[in-house]
């Protein structure tokens, strides 16, 4: 054989493991995806209710408030979430183009 058939040969099977371990790491990808988004909805659902939009059309407002204990692990956790998702979901697709 010579080293060209040989170079050939490895270089196939290089693509074809590469290819494996993407399938893998899409995979991996797409199910933390769907935990993010679980675990997100959850904290956003758990927020306190009379704090958004609403007491801007007549919803009670009970003055300017400092968040304490786990209404600000909630909202620090909504975001880190937020985020989290929003970089798996652009990591995905960088992936799927590739």
């Amino acid at each position: 054989m010579t080293l060209v058939v040989i170079f050939d040969k490895l270089k196939s099977e290089w693509a074809q493991a590469i290819n494996a371990l993407k399938y893998i790491i899409m995979k991996f990808i797409t199910i933390a995806q769907v935990v993010v988004s679980v675990l997100l909805m959850v904290s956003i659902l758990l927020q306190n209710r009379g704090s958004g939009l609403s007491a801007a059309f007549g919803g009670d407002f009970g003055g300017y408030y400092t968040k304490r204990g786990v209404e600000k692990f909630l909202f620090f956790s909504s975001v880190f979430l937020g985020t989290c998702f929003i970089g798996l979901a652009i990591v995905l697709v960088v992936l799927q183009n590739k």
